[in-house]
């Protein structure tokens, strides 16, 4: 099937990839909902539980399950309170863990970690880091309780349902940022097409003509998805192998399915196909959409031994780029308003995306656990501590690096008709610049002393062997 012309609007915005359960980037909830016009947040009620699987090819595939009445995860939760301690399972506003003991503590079981402490003793954000150099101790400290597995595989706790930090992705952030060095690189994933698989693409449009109708949709929408092939994914600053990577790429993934309408967000927001005008979009065009750090997140006390994350700490931005023929990519002259419009949205309900999909919650996460690495870092705690980091610093001694990399995704591509033009979003990355939170002008002050003084209420009276405290 041929057409002649180029008469329908081609806009593009990039397929990313998703590690955790198998299934095609479909929509990724049963029944569309229609996002108001002022895009407000309110939640929608029991959406399916998604996550994301890679094959041993490297490519990564979407899933997602339903648990009819939540079944599934109330068995879940009855065995998990059956078998923690009760001390884990009850609510904490905050839970402190020592760094240095619980290295220890996990050295002197040769390197093996126990449940709680692969959970971290149920820490679900961290939101300060203090140092205590007359004991030794870099210690972290947040909200936490008791935790389950979900039907995923995400660990979660177990009223919140928000996502337990990881000691896996903890020990990769300190990787990042390791003793006796200054500064590191960026921290990032990223999911692009090949400049082949552009000028294949660029190809296949010429030769869609004037007279395309709904019905040539599935044609046009196979045919953009066969000649963009396979997209690559690319992760800096991280081990590919690493849980810490595969939360980057799906969260990147899934946002971008969100934007382009394939799947549905567990909150009301605006996304990009809900604004765009095939009118003001070249058929060349090419939306990317990045998650970036909310850079004035740590506020320091004046002796700089303790420090505080604030705020949510992610933003959604955007970025245009036109795609010449031969498909090579530039930045384009103007930006394009329903992009815009979307990573507002996304940022705006950003918390609430996290409360309702673990993986934002997740994504959140490791951005603090890269900035108050970096901050341990930057004030040598090591140092000041005597700790070396000797067994989380060595992939031999305690390994991390046990996941399938990612490498490719497959396009995903929705097609959306607006009058008689059809729009075909073809559906960024990750990028933390941990170091560019800790500039002088992006710090936030103790005015009131109160991040001092709760660093001086935290007493450290803990018995041999233990390692973290309510």
């Amino acid at each position: 099937m041929r057409f002649r012309g180029i008469g329908c609007r081609a806009m593009l915005a990039l397929a990313m990839v998703c590690v955790m359960l198998v299934g095609s980037a479909a929509m990724a909830q049963d029944d569309p909902v229609d996002p108001p016009a002022d895009g407000d947040g309110d939640v929608i009620v029991n959406p399916p539980v998604a996550g994301i699987a890679v094959d041993a090819e490297g490519v990564l595939r979407t899933q997602t399950l339903v648990d009819p009445g939540g079944r599934l995860a109330r068995e879940r939760i009855t065995a998990a309170k059956a078998s923690l301690d009760p001390k884990l399972t009850a609510f904490s506003p905050m839970r402190m863990i020592s760094l240095s003991r619980l290295e220890k503590a996990i050295r002197q079981r040769q390197g093996v970690a126990t449940d709680e402490m692969r959970n971290l003793a149920g820490l679900q954000r961290v939101r300060y880091v203090f140092c205590y150099p007359d004991s030794g101790d870099v210690v972290i400290g947040g909200p936490a309780e008791g935790w389950v597995t979900n039907p995923t595989g995400r660990v979660v706790g177990i009223t919140s349902g928000r996502p337990v930090v990881q000691l896996q992705d903890l020990v990769v952030a300190l990787r990042a940022y390791p003793p006796g060095t200054s500064g590191a690189g960026i921290i990032g994933c990223s999911i692009d097409p090949t400049q082949e698989g552009l000028a294949a693409m660029q190809q296949f449009l010429r030769s869609i003509g004037s007279r395309a109708t709904p019905g040539d949709t599935q044609y046009i929408v196979t045919g953009l998805r066969t000649s963009l092939g396979l997209q690559q994914v690319s992760i800096n600053g991280v081990s590919p192998k690493t849980h810490f990577a595969q939360v980057m790429v799906e969260a990147d993934y899934r946002m971008k399915l969100i934007g382009i309408g394939l799947e549905r967000p567990p909150v009301r927001l605006v996304s990009y196909v809900d604004r765009a005008n095939p009118a003001q979009v070249s058929r060349n065009a090419m939306q990317r959409w990045f998650f970036t750090p909310d850079y004035q997140c740590v506020r320091v006390s004046e002796d700089r031994l303790a420090m505080e994350l604030v705020g949510d700490g992610v933003k959604l931005v955007g970025e245009d780029e036109m795609v010449t023929a031969d498909g090579q990519r530039k930045t384009a002259a103007r930006g394009n308003r329903a992009s815009q419009t979307f990573v507002a949205s996304f940022t705006k309900h950003y918390k609430a995306l996290a409360d309702r999909s673990p993986v934002y919650a997740q994504l959140r996460n490791l951005i603090d656990l890269a900035v108050a690495a970096a901050f341990i870092q930057q004030e040598n705690y090591y140092d000041q501590t005597g700790w070396e980091m000797g067994l989380f610093g060595d992939e031999q001694a305690f390994a991390v690096e046990t996941y399938p990399a990612p490498k490719m995704v497959e396009t995903a591509v929705n097609a959306v008709w607006e009058g008689r033009r059809l729009m075909t979003p073809v559906g960024g990355g990750v990028s933390i610049q941990a170091t560019q939170a800790l500039q002088s002008e992006n710090l936030l002050p103790d005015k009131n002393g109160k991040v001092a003084e709760l660093r001086e209420k935290t007493k450290i009276k803990l018995a041999e062997g233990q390692w973290w405290w309510d």
